[in-house]
């Protein structure tokens, strides 16, 4: 889905950011480790519209959602798939002013950290690099909302972008990193997360994290805009809650909607699906980018495949190949690698998405699966036995369909979050 908002010219009032205590040390303090809280996958933006021709003299406020805390954080922004190199003039972060929760663009003033690079408050992030804040003292609390607003000050040209945020995000002329309300975040789109890749805590005991390579299932579509209901959400919040006396790991959601195992996102798919950017490419392309640098990593979750199959009708070969092959790498790293049975989708789309031939697919899949693939991999999640209706096992269970019939709704992804063994986890 291509963003194609218009920008209008506004300001707003500002308050003065508070750099609290110095504290520009990236080493951990004392026995402290660096963990991952949150992270997202990224992509180049599409061919049209704003994450085509990018910002200019623009800010803009984005909402995330921790899964540990920690005692200082630091913010990580990358300009990847940029076409040239991108200036940052201002960055903060801040939590959500709880009293105006109708208008989630307002921050708590008290709360505003500025973010400085190498003790600078602004930086240039070089084509296809990557750029990491100082550690700044701000106390992470386990699920809990931060803002970070970025200002760009001259054209960006195409955004490094994650385009299914399923949370409203917020644009606004001018710099208005510092603004504690939103009123001059003038266009606010339920999507997009841009030039923004990840949040590191430290913490003083930390088993890693939790990486969860998906598509549009665990990336939230048909999940509830702005409540987390994600399964990786939910499961982060289950590990927390499961044991509390204990530290869990990370959960990192770095899943792309409509993402495949073998084929590039600008690919078209069946019912004349065009294909975007944004969808991401290969998933054996992605894992040096989106998997293995992540901070802490210890254990991967593959649910992965279904795309391939709907748009593309690749064979069960294929898709079990590139499976293999994805553990494989996994297991080379020394890492836990779990993998996810394929879900159903009768129902889903027009014409040629949903057929017979394809479904037989995805049961030789899943038997391998359940088979093989168990035995290969470290752990098998049943997500399809989770899912269907058991009189008609190639649909949703209704009360977990979103009503497109290949998304779970809220209830869907508790019951996904649920059904994941805590014991395959690596704790």
């Amino acid at each position: 889905m291509a963003v194609a908002a218009t920008l209008l010219i506004a300001t707003a009032p500002a308050v003065t950011a508070s750099a609290g205590p110095a504290d520009t040390d990236s080493a951990p303090k004392g026995n402290a480790e660096w963990a991952a809280s949150w992270a997202t996958a990224v992509t180049r933006g599409n061919n049209v519209g704003l994450t085509d021709t990018g910002l200019n003299n623009h800010s803009i406020r984005m909402i995330v959602h921790t899964s540990v805390g920690g005692d200082r954080l630091r913010v990580r922004l990358t300009n990847i798939y940029g076409e040239k190199a991108v200036k940052v003039g201002h960055a903060t972060i801040a939590r959500p002013n709880t009293a105006t929760v109708n208008d989630l663009s307002d921050i708590d003033p008290a709360s505003l950290r500025e973010l400085t690079f190498n003790g600078a408050t602004s930086a240039t992030m070089n084509r296809g690099a990557e750029l990491l804040s100082d550690p700044v003292g701000f106390r992470v609390r386990e699920q809990e909302d931060l803002i970070v607003t970025l200002y760009f000050p001259v054209l960006t040209g195409p955004v490094t972008f994650h385009g299914q945020s399923r949370s409203t995000n917020f644009i606004g002329a001018n710099d208005l990193t510092t603004a504690a309300g939103g009123a001059g975040f003038t266009t606010r789109p339920d999507c997009c997360w841009m030039f923004l890749s990840g949040i590191d805590v430290e913490r003083k005991k930390t088993p890693g994290a939790v990486v969860v390579f998906g598509d549009s299932i665990a990336d939230g579509n048909g999940s509830t805009v702005n409540a987390n209901k994600r399964w990786p959400d939910l499961l982060a919040g289950r590990l927390i809650t499961s044991r509390p006396e204990v530290h869990q790991p990370g959960v990192l959601n770095m899943s792309l909607a409509g993402n495949r195992l073998n084929h590039e996102g600008p690919e078209p798919g069946a019912d004349n699906f065009p294909g975007y950017y944004e969808l991401g490419p290969n998933a054996l392309a992605r894992l040096n980018e989106d998997v293995f640098p992540q901070t802490g990593v210890r254990t991967v979750i593959t649910h992965l495949g279904i795309n391939d199959i709907w748009m593309n009708g690749d064979s069960a070969e294929s898709i079990i190949a590139s499976l293999r092959q994805i553990n494989q790498q996994v297991q080379a790293r020394g890492l836990t690698s779990l993998v996810s049975t394929l879900t159903p989708y009768e129902g889903n789309g027009g014409p040629g998405v949903w057929t017979p031939e394809k479904e037989a697919t995805r049961q030789t899949v899943n038997s391998w699966l359940r088979g093989q693939g168990a035995k290969e991999f470290d752990g098998l999640i049943d997500f399809d036995k989770v899912l269907r209706d058991p009189g008609r096992p190639s649909r949703l269970l209704p009360a977990y369909d979103s009503g497109d019939h290949i998304h779970p709704n809220d209830t869907g992804n508790k019951a996904m979050a649920d059904a994941v063994p805590l014991k395959l986890l690596d704790l």
